[in-house]
């Protein structure tokens, strides 16, 4: 995507064969790029969430599996990378599966071979990545013109966002955000209402900084608005990423989505979920009880990061001394309250049966 007039994407290989990412800690307030030289500089970008973003975190290890096989390219330096990069964040599928891709593509070539062929094959998840999510534009934009068509004329597209399913979670264009890029460079009228996604802000601090960077409208709300809204008439439809789907449509994303589902449902409000393929967990189908729900530092909630009157950023505590707090990453949102599931290869059900209609399984 564009920043002040230069294309972007959020992860990308030096000459040197050092990695660039930009780092999303200091959004919105500050641009800043980031080298990474290592698999643990890999390995801690993703655990301090400098990059985040199922997709994103996927690319990420698959170059830190490029530098593991730099520094040894044997079997067992192989397996060692896949594992301690697969701790780092437990939730998002992507992350084992680029991790199976990129031992897919190597595991079977001399160890004198592998390193040229990670580097292919690190690159190629990218590329695939963009395209992908291209796609998902494509056919979200569909049913965004099919909606705003049953409107009176000259209203507004309504579209209600939780957490960032946008470029900066992925390598270019995201996921939930793809259509709403698409559908305002087709001239649609659209205006996105903006969870601010406690604790970590990922709304108001990504998803608001990525619209504004677009020329996109948007108000950001805070989270306990999307409700309000929607009984008010004010939200046409509501869209989401998710880090981790199962066979069955059952989606995994950041914490409050399923209250937005809940809500929408009430309201006769569709609610939709953008991914790609690669977040399917074909093995899992039970959702609430078979997706592992991550638990972050309390001081995400206890503390929050900001930019004070004169410009200097700061962090401050919102609770009180010694109060306890705990900080769940994720919640499950079930298939009965999904309307469909947009994916690179169309749209679907949230259901079994759609999801393998859709990917021929």
């Amino acid at each position: 995507m564009n920043y002040q007039g230069k294309r972007w994407r959020t992860i990308w290989r030096n000459p040197d064969d050092t990695i660039g990412v930009i780092d999303q800690r200091l959004l919105p307030h500050q641009f800043q790029t980031l080298t990474l030289h290592t698999m643990e500089e890999c390995t801690e970008a993703i655990r301090n969430m400098t990059v985040r973003g199922a997709p994103l975190i996927g690319a990420t290890a698959a170059y830190g599996i490029c530098f593991a096989l730099h520094d040894n390219p044997g079997d067992d330096a192989l397996a060692a990378a896949y594992k301690t990069l697969h701790q780092t964040r437990p939730t998002a599928i992507n992350l084992r599966w680029a991790l199976d891709q990129m031992q897919a593509a190597v595991s079977q070539l001399p160890p004198g071979k592998r390193l040229e062929r990670a580097w292919q094959r690190a690159t190629e998840l990218c590329d695939e990545d963009v395209a992908v999510n291209e796609a998902i534009g494509r056919h979200g934009l569909v049913l965004f013109r099919e909606i705003l068509a049953k409107k009176p004329a000259g209203s507004r597209l309504n579209i209600l966002t939780h957490c960032n399913a946008g470029w900066l979670a992925c390598v270019d264009w995201g996921t939930a955000l793809s259509p709403i890029f698409m559908a305002h460079d087709a001239g649609l009228p659209i205006h996105v209402w903006v969870d601010e996604t406690r604790p970590r802000n990922q709304g108001a601090s990504l998803t608001a900084w990525e619209l504004k960077q677009h020329g996109v409208p948007h108000t950001v709300v805070v989270d306990n608005a999307g409700g309000h809204l929607m009984q008010h008439g004010l939200v046409d439809l509501c869209i989401v990423g998710t880090d981790r789907t199962t066979a069955l449509g059952d989606v995994c994303n950041k914490i409050g989505t399923y209250l937005k589902a809940l809500a929408a449902r009430d309201n006769g409000v569709p609610f939709y979920v953008a991914l790609p393929s690669s977040t399917i967990d074909w093995t899992l189908h039970d959702g609430l009880a078979e997706i592992p729900i991550e638990e972050r530092s309390t001081a995400e909630v206890t503390h929050l990061r900001g930019k004070t009157a004169d410009g200097t950023l700061a962090e401050i505590q919102v609770t009180p001394d010694g109060s306890p707090a705990c900080n769940y990453g994720f919640d499950v949102t079930p298939a009965r309250l999904v309307t469909a599931l947009i994916t690179e290869k169309g749209v679907c059900p949230a259901s079994e049966s759609g999801l393998k209609k859709l990917f021929g399984r």
